[in-house]
């Protein structure tokens, strides 16, 4: 029985990644600053915040672009009225340069950051990287850490055809593959990590990265990918 137990616990510990009580928001709860607001029946992103800077604030900080849904909890920052996009970043404002573009990925932050050669910082958004455990594949598929450059890039209509498993694949809206089969695309965000291992993205972030900030070939992007 206590095998049996034993057992259980861990298998606990290698899937909680994929439950809500790992939200991003539950990190900022946990800090002065915030309002922790539990969502009502009829609540949308919409109502809740009129404003769409004030919206996008918002849904960046809880990492999320999915719909709310009743009793799901968000953190709402005391002086949203006074803070804007750039100043929420949880990356320094400069870095040592390097002579070249950088995009870090932070899987703590649950976050990436784009440099410029100059090593400042350019844009900042949030990420969704791959669970601990994937229940369809029976194994763990967390996103890989290193660093990396992006070898190979596709428009809107980038398109998996593994995952999900049996599902006849899904969207990955300008997907720049860094590494084998794993990429940084637009999708769902739900405020932790819920990929294959592939680094999600706000839509309007990975457009933005894939048109305006990537190189791809021989001098391809750096992408550095950390843990910590």
């Amino acid at each position: 029985m206590y095998k049996k137990i034993l057992f259980f616990l861990l298998l606990i510990s290698v899937i909680s990644p994929v439950f809500p009580a790992s939200r991003y928001a539950k990190k900022l709860c946990s800090q002065d600053g915030y309002t922790c607001y539990r969502v009502k029946r009829g609540d949308n992103w919409e109502s809740l915040f009129p404003d769409q800077r004030d919206r996008d604030i918002v849904r960046r900080l809880n990492r999320m672009n999915t719909e709310l849904y009743a009793g799901l909890t968000i953190a709402i920052p005391k002086n949203l009225s006074n803070i804007d996009h750039m100043s929420i970043s949880p990356f320094p404002e400069r870095i040592p340069p390097v002579g070249e573009k950088k995009v870090v990925i932070n899987l703590t932050y649950q976050a990436f950051a784009a440099y410029d050669a100059y090593g400042y910082l350019v844009h900042w958004g949030p990420i969704s990287g791959g669970q601990n455990w994937c229940p369809d594949v029976g194994r763990r598929c967390t996103t890989p850490t290193g660093r990396f450059r992006i070898y190979h890039k596709r428009g809107a209509d980038c398109i998996s055809y593994k995952f999900p498993v049996d599902k006849g694949g899904a969207p990955m809206p300008y997907c720049m593959f860094f590494y084998g089969g794993y990429a940084m695309h637009a999708s769902t965000l739900p405020g932790y990590h819920a990929s294959h291992g592939c680094v999600r993205m706000f839509y309007e972030d990975a457009k933005w990265l894939n048109q305006d900030f990537i190189n791809v070939g021989k001098n391809g992007t750096l992408v550095v990918i950390q843990s910590i």
